[in-house]
């Protein structure tokens, strides 16, 4: 018998689309949905709706569509018109799904059903050479998620799919590797190649703070030193360095940190084919050859899109990170001198194919924010029925600008950088495309729990158009609602199958009549839907609002006691909350109703934020977090959410501010060149940062200073190492770095 799965409980997600909160208190009503705008002639419609933070599609020869979500559930549609998902396996316990981390990759054997086997890429929560489950979906303090880290590793294993769509046998894993500190920066895509091998990308799951070589306990037993013993430049080689693992000296490990990975699907076999990469979440094959694109999310200036002209070639790509960022060095390594490093830059890196700045547009007038970025999806047109135009492009999506572009091919067949053009704009989180049936893109947006797809109608098939009627639409409980479909049409005339949400819960299981009755028991507003589908697998979707009673003076009335909107927290800083909800039909909900969201807001400019969702609670009334640290300007969002017994759902939010401190940096002779975080600057300057804060500083030496003189670092006056890390104290500080001159 198979399972079904009609709800699951809320998890965290990986990004949220750009936005910020307008005002410091905000109620919300209703769920966010993707709202998208596409080229003149296409469509976009949602194909899988209801998901619970999607992070990957793949698309069976027999029509089944098996679906990846963030906490570690994988779901079968029996096709796009399925509105029911088999429950295909449960990796919850195993999967950590905190922050950035979760169940992210997913791939189909090329061979299915003959092989009927599915690959499965999650974070494993578990420290190396440890089991399951480690931490669960949190990081206590300590070690806290942005200061020591909860320690994770990184699995891939392969799960056996029987005719019922349900995972038989249990998963054999083929690859446990990916040490990984600190909650971003984890697993990402597994794909078949050309050459039937699998391919796999892991991030260098080091700090997105401070330059990170290893100086915080390096838990990951990187070299020189065993774990638990702090490194230090120059001869460091943890932290983001994994990601040059395979230039380490010989005889020392070699990690999966920041590579991409060749690795055999029957017995988990593994070759290096790139690897100098920081995050490459998503990557794709170039149809008919054995390119792989990968997009590669930067630290806070570039996002790259890589290509590896041959995985079959002997050369090993070295795309640079952490030394390179874009095209050039990072500074906050460069500073460093780590000999990792400095022998790097004496023969250079592989340059990005394609590089944006995160303050730069991607294509002129594209009307996508810039500031916050996460490249977040790559993938070919092969077979739509598209414009010309479009032969061949690189469809890529950004996650944190809510995005999808394409680069147009150039005339040497390749994807020209000068012909990028806004594709799809306004979505909630894309965080894939690729492309299925009808040859056509889709993409998952994983902030609307959807899978959607991107049709050219002008084709030999178009959407059908779906007709949602009622009667009556308002009146007392208990209230019998005739609904009529059959007024929907295909331009083609073909047999339309029907799909209906009338609970409101955004499942499209209700009824597949094309004209059905249903009897609503309770007070409640309820958007009842449509869902259509003509014989091509096109879409088409409507909606009617059935009021019972009078249900919006009874939603739920949602009160956040604590913190207040004057709380103000430094990093490490434990914030107690509670909060209460009640309306008039159930008086003082109970602590069951209520679920909570922490949600990180990242923000480039006063109106340009994207979120990281944190950590979630779900029925309690009170409880407390810690405070992460990340950079500044940032500040946290608090939300309760109260739902009562008619599912009825109101929600609060709290922003809660940082308390920042100035911190001032000079130089004796003054004018040298100093480092903070990511960025180099002249002294004297004066950075804002918040109390509590790890922040990574470094004195770059020798330079040129009085008269053309060669200087060389002495000494800070905190007493630190030329590269160390500073904890921001609570009260505005100087610090100075001394040179001395030299004669070298």
């Amino acid at each position: 018998m198979r399972t079904r799965l009609t709800s699951a409980r809320p998890k965290t997600a990986l990004v949220a689309a750009a936005g910020l909160l307008a005002g410091v208190l905000t109620t919300l009503t209703s769920a966010t949905n993707a709202v998208a705008a596409v080229p003149t002639g296409f469509t976009d419609t949602a194909v899988i709706s209801g998901l619970s933070s999607p992070t990957n599609a793949v698309f069976a020869p027999d029509g089944r569509v098996f679906v990846s979500e963030k906490s570690g559930l994988v779901k079968t549609f029996d096709s796009l018109a399925d509105t029911t998902a088999t429950i295909t396996a449960d990796l919850r316990t195993q999967t950590q799904d905190f922050w950035d981390r979760g169940l992210l990759g997913l791939a189909l054997d090329p061979a299915y059903p003959t092989r009927p086997y599915l690959y499965v890429l999650y974070t494993y929560d578990a420290v190396p050479g440890g089991t399951a489950p480690q931490w669960g979906d949190q990081c206590p303090t300590p070690p806290g998620a942005t200061d020591q880290g909860c320690v994770v590793t990184g699995r891939l294993s392969r799960l056996t799919v029987g005719t019922d769509g349900v995972a038989t046998g249990g998963e054999q894993v083929l690859l446990t590797d990916w040490c990984q500190q600190y909650p971003s920066h984890s697993i990402g895509t597994v794909a078949f190649g050309p050459d039937g091998d699998l391919y796999v990308g892991g991030g260098d799951g080091a700090s997105f703070n401070f330059a990170d070589w290893g100086q915080r306990g390096n838990p990951c037993a990187d070299p020189p030193s065993p774990a638990g013993v702090n490194l230090a430049p120059p001869d460091a080689r943890g932290g983001a360095l994994r990601s040059q693992s395979p230039r380490r000296p010989a005889g020392e490990p070699v990690t999966l940190d920041g590579t991409i990975t060749r690795v055999d699907p029957d017995t988990g076999a593994t070759q290096i084919v790139a690897y100098g990469l920081r995050n490459q979440f998503r990557f794709a094959f170039r149809p008919g050859t054995s390119e792989i694109w990968a997009g590669d999310v930067g630290w806070n200036t570039w996002e790259e899109i890589n290509r590896i002209t041959n995985v079959s070639d002997a050369t090993v790509e070295n795309f640079g990170w952490p030394c390179y960022e874009g095209t050039g060095r990072q500074s906050g390594y460069d500073g460093a001198n780590l000999t990792m490093c400095e022998s790097l830059y004496s023969v250079g890196q592989t340059a990005p194919y394609y590089a944006y700045n995160h303050s730069a547009s991607v294509a002129s007038g594209d009307g996508c924010p810039t500031g916050g970025s996460s490249i977040a999806g790559v993938a070919f047109e092969t077979t739509s029925n598209y414009p010309a135009a479009y032969d061949g492009a690189l469809f890529f999506a950004d996650s944190s600008r809510g995005c999808i572009w394409a680069m147009r091919r150039g005339a040497d067949g390749l994807p020209n950088p000068a012909t990028i053009v806004p594709f799809v704009t306004g979505v909630n989180a894309p965080v894939q495309v690729l492309t299925g049936p009808g040859g056509d893109l889709y993409y998952v947006a994983l902030g609307a729990g959807q899978l959607r797809r991107v049709s050219y109608p002008a084709g030999t098939n178009q959407a059908p158009t779906a007709v949602a009627t009622a009667n009556p639409t308002s009146g007392t409980a208990p209230l019998t609602v005739q609904f009529t479909g059959s007024g929907s049409t295909d331009p083609e005339g073909g047999a339309l199958t029907y799909a209906w949400d009338l609970d409101g819960d955004g499942a499209y299981d209700d009824s597949t009549a094309a004209n059905p009755s249903y009897t609503y028991l309770t007070q409640a507003s309820v958007t009842a839907r449509l869902r259509v589908t003509d014989p091509g697998g096109l879409t088409g979707t409507a909606s009617v609002v059935i009021t019972v009673g009078n249900p919006p003076s009874n939603s739920p009335v949602v009160t956040i006691d604590n913190p207040t909107a004057s709380t103000q927290w430094s990093v490490g800083q434990t914030v107690p909350f509670a909060g209460r909800a009640a309306d008039a039909q159930d008086g003082t909900l109970p602590a069951s109703a209520l679920s909570w969201q922490l949600t990180l807001q990242h923000c480039t400019s006063s109106t340009n934020c994207h979120a990281h969702n944190v950590q979630s609670w779900d029925g309690i009334a009170s409880g407390s977090f810690v405070a992460p640290d990340h950079e500044y300007p940032s500040f946290l969002d608090l939300t309760l959410r109260a739902t009562d017994s008619d599912g009825n759902t109101t929600a609060q939010t709290v922003r809660l501010n940082p308390r920042t401190v100035a911190l001032t940096f000079t130089s004796s002779p003054s004018g040298a060149r100093l480092v903070v975080g990511t960025v180099e600057q002249v002294t004297p300057f004066t950075r804002t940062v918040i109390v509590g804060s790890n922040n990574s500083v470094s004195a770059p030496s020798p330079q040129r200073l009085t008269f053309g003189l060669r200087f060389r670092f002495s000494s800070w006056s905190d007493g630190g190492a030329q590269s160390h890390n500073i904890i921001a104290p609570a009260t505005a500080t100087t610090y100075r770095a001394n040179f001395r001159l030299c004669l070298c």
